[in-house]
Parts: C-alpha cells; sequence; structure tokens
C-alpha cells in the first residue's frame, strides 16, 4: 500500500510553484484594503449618522486605521498601501520599477473590495438617508452620499456661499499633502535619521500624519493623498448607481486632483529626499557615526 505524503511536503511544494511575489502583493491587498476600510467607514458614520463631533475625530479614526494597516502587513510587503509612496520608493532605489505596477493592481483591487464591503455594509443607510433628504441618487444631489466613497472638492460637507475651491487650488491641496506624507514615511524609515523614533513606532507616527493632514486639508478635498483609495471606492459608487457623479464627478478633473497630483507629489517627495535630505543626514552620521540602513 503506498503511502500518503506528509501534509507538511504538500503545503511546501504548494508555496514553492507560487509565485514567489505573492505574499507581497496579498499583503498591499489586503493592507490597502484595511486602510480603506476604516477610512470610509468612518466617512459613512459621520455623513449618514452624525457619530463625530467634529473632523478631528474623524481623521482620528483614518490615522488609526492606516497604523493598524501598516502594523498588520508590513510583514508581507513594505507596506506602502499608496501608489504615490510606491512610486517614490521606486525613484529612490528602495524598490525594483517591475515590482510597480503589480503594486499598484494590488492596492487597486484592495481599495475596490474595501469599497464594495462598505457599500454593502451601509447600502439600508444609505439608501434611508437619500430617501429622507429627497436624494435621487445618480443627480447631482447625490454628491452628498458619492462622497462616502469617493473625494470631493471642496467638500461638500463643508460648502458655504462664499468658500469655493478652484480646481488648481484642490490639485496642489493634495499634491503638497501627499508630498509630506510620503516624505515623512522616507524620514521615518531611513536609518540615518538619528532622531526618528523605534521601528516599532513607525506606523504610529504615519498614521499621525495622516490624521493630522486630514484635519488640516479635509475641508478643502476631503484629503485623499493616496490615488488608490480615491480610485477604488469611486469605481464601485460608479456601478453603484452613482453613475457621473462619481466619475468625473460634478467638478470634473478628479483624475488630475486625486490621482496624478499626489503621484506627482510622491515623485517630488522622492527627489527631495534623494537629493537634499539624504546627502545631508549621510554627512551628519558620517561625523556622528550613525548607522545607516541606506546612503538614499
Amino acid at each position: 500500500m503506498k503511502r500518503l505524503k506528509p501534509i507538511k511536503s504538500v503545503r511546501l511544494r504548494f508555496h514553492e510553484a507560487m509565485n514567489p511575489h505573492i505574499g507581497i502583493y496579498f499583503g498591499e491587498f489586503f493592507g490597502t484594503f484595511l486602510l480603506v476600510f476604516f477610512g470610509t467607514s468612518a466617512v459613512a458614520g459621520s455623513v449618514l449618522f452624525n457619530a463625530f463631533a467634529g473632523l478631528v475625530e474623524e481623521a482620528l479614526v483614518w490615522g488609526i486605521g492606516v497604523t493598524l494597516a501598516i502594523y498588520a502587513t508590513r510583514h508581507l510587503s513594505c507596506a506602502h498601501l499608496n501608489p504615490a509612496v510606491s512610486l517614490g520608493m521606486v525613484l529612490v532605489g528602495r524598490m525594483r520599477l517591475r515590482l510597480l505596477l503589480p503594486y499598484w493592481l494590488a492596492q487597486l483591487c484592495g481599495a475596490v473590495a474595501a469599497g464594495g464591503v462598505v457599500f454593502l455594509l451601509f447600502q439600508d443607510a444609505i439608501s434611508g438617508y437619500e430617501s429622507t433628504h429627497g436624494i435621487l441618487r445618480g443627480t447631482q444631489a447625490s454628491v452628498k452620499t458619492a462622497m462616502l466613497f469617493g473625494e470631493y472638492f471642496p467638500n461638500p460637507g463643508f460648502q458655504t456661499s462664499w468658500f469655493k475651491v478652484s480646481y488648481s487650488t484642490a490639485a496642489y491641496t493634495e499634491g503638497i499633502g501627499t508630498f509630506i506624507l510620503v516624505t515623512v514615511i522616507f524620514l521615518m524609515t531611513e536609518g540615518c535619521n538619528v532622531g526618528r523614533p523605534n521601528d516599532v513606532l513607525a506606523p504610529v507616527f504615519i498614521g499621525a500624519t495622516v490624521a493630522a493632514l486630514i484635519a488640516i486639508t479635509a475641508p478643502l478635498t476631503q484629503t485623499g493623498i493616496n490615488p488608490a483609495r480615491d480610485l477604488g471606492p469611486r469605481l464601485v459608487a460608479y456601478f453603484a448607481g452613482w453613475g457621473r457623479v462619481a466619475i468625473p464627478g460634478p467638478e470634473g478633473g478628479f483624475l488630475g486632483v486625486y490621482v496624478v497630483a499626489p503621484l506627482m507629489g510622491g515623485g517630488l517627495s522622492a527627489a527631495f529626499f534623494r537629493w537634499v535630505l539624504a546627502p545631508l543626514m549621510v554627512a551628519r552620521s558620517r561625523k556622528t557615526e550613525c548607522a545607516c540602513l541606506s546612503d538614499g
């Protein structure tokens, strides 16, 4: 009688047959899913139920979501969870170019999955809100519920008669916000930065940066600073009945403001870090004899 092979050896063969990067891509998928799920759920709670006393509380939930997502997945991937971060990492030489598109695809799929889960979770509440406020999904007025998924400028929750956010202002806001976020990530993970916290605490400070940026810029653009976070849920909204209110949106230009501008911000951050910050830190570290993870 032929002996059965041990389950352990079968598992080893299975994993050897898999793409060696499958764990990395899954990490980006699941981490982005967690980030977007926590964040968009917080927006839903705020819009539909007035669940928060103010913007700062909502921003803190976003920050906690980012922190948890990084902790949960950084053993699988580098926990970029943001196409702008991945682009910056490629430009500074911390990631190979051939991995960029798979990272982006995994991040987008994670964001789409999160958007779908949030829609299913809150669909009854959304329908009730629309019915109570006389909102017909797909019309201009339905931006009040579409904002649960994608971002809009000006923020529909902060519109006033005297306040208008132009396309250029919105793009600049998203670009500079992403620039700051990616720069902080570089600094939190650079060994030559002797003032940075322990690696164990780095995700906390990255999450805090996201929370601070949201508290500052959300009244202008709802604060995307992550192309996957905006595009994924926006696609869900498009196919869930919001149509042109989701894509291209009532103001149009969502692609430039929430996708292109953050990518440009990430690219500029990489250039700033590689050609300005890193050389300064390397020169300083040689004087203080600190250990560097990289030379930029």
